[in-house]
């Protein structure tokens, strides 16, 4: 079974969350926790760690190449380059951080001169946690594309270890690693704040979810520094409501220390064992 954790919105606990229930659950299930937003993964911070058991470098993409024997300086490649990555100033030359590598330069090429090179662009990281189950976290390189192929990448590994239940911490918006991360999961929990913003990106993945027909639930963090807007979203939720969580200075001191959530005096951990209960009830876990 995979659980996802999104948002929409960044910056709205989603990490938080997902720490505490893959915690909760490896106290019953053999699972495993993926971390999806390579992009900016702290999930690992959320769970205490600060090194990795492995680190291997890894390729989804590949970027040009040009053979200059036997390039006839024509400038073609950089007529037909739609992302502007082939620069042309007596011979042609590219642009690395703008090659999406997608080979219409080596399509159109008279000369045969160009050709496609897979590209070391990102890293796939493991580490056992105290816990008692993996971590698997990935990591984009700065300025390289292919963040959903990375993820997929990661939940390939992270099923190497035959788990009952996968915890997937899904990146913010809706791009790639977010529809990497949906794809193939049994339920998602959407975590939200009771702002204009946090709300209007929970409805922008939900239609992702949607798409996917992805049973949810939903989960107001931070509900008391807008009690109306709270009251508002949990009544617009229905039942798909799973729990709210507390605005509590206590998270602050407990990631500025490393310290997981529910090993913290804040009275949200309470809340999310809540949570976890009605997740468990919902999904049977």
């Amino acid at each position: 079974m995979k659980l996802a954790i999104a948002s929409g919105k960044g910056g709205v606990g989603k990490s938080m969350v997902a720490s505490a229930l893959a915690m909760l659950f490896a106290k019953r299930r053999k699972i495993s926790a993926v971390d999806c937003d390579v992009d900016a993964p702290d999930l690992h911070l959320w769970l205490g760690i600060t090194d990795w058991d492995k680190s291997e470098k890894v390729s989804v993409s590949e970027k040009a190449v040009i053979d200059y024997d036997k390039c006839i300086k024509c400038g073609k490649c950089a007529q037909v380059c739609r992302f502007g990555a082939m620069g042309f100033d007596k011979k042609p030359e590219v642009l690395p951080y703008l090659c999406e590598g997608c080979g219409a330069c080596e399509f159109y090429c008279p000369a045969d001169a160009i050709h496609l090179e897979a590209v070391k662009n990102g890293e796939i990281r493991s580490r056992k946690t105290k816990y008692g189950f993996p971590l698997v976290s990935g990591l984009l390189y700065p300025g390289e594309t292919g963040s959903g192929k990375i993820v997929t990448e990661l939940k390939e590994r992270a099923d190497e270890s035959k788990p009952e239940l996968m915890i997937l911490d899904s990146a913010a918006g809706i791009g790639c690693p977010v529809i990497a991360s949906l794809n193939g999961v049994d339920y998602a929990v959407l975590v939200t704040e009771p702002t204009p913003s946090g709300f209007a990106d929970l409805q922008r993945v939900l239609e992702i979810v949607c798409h996917f027909n992805i049973p949810y639930g939903l989960v107001i963090n931070k509900w008391d520094i807008n009690p109306e807007q709270s009251d508002g979203i949990g009544k617009w939720a229905g039942d798909k409501l799973l729990g709210k969580l507390s605005f509590d200075k206590e998270v602050f001191k407990a990631i500025s220390t490393l310290t997981p959530i529910l090993e913290s005096e804040s009275k949200v951990a309470d809340e999310i064992k809540e949570v976890a209960k009605e997740v468990e009830e919902r999904v049977h876990i």
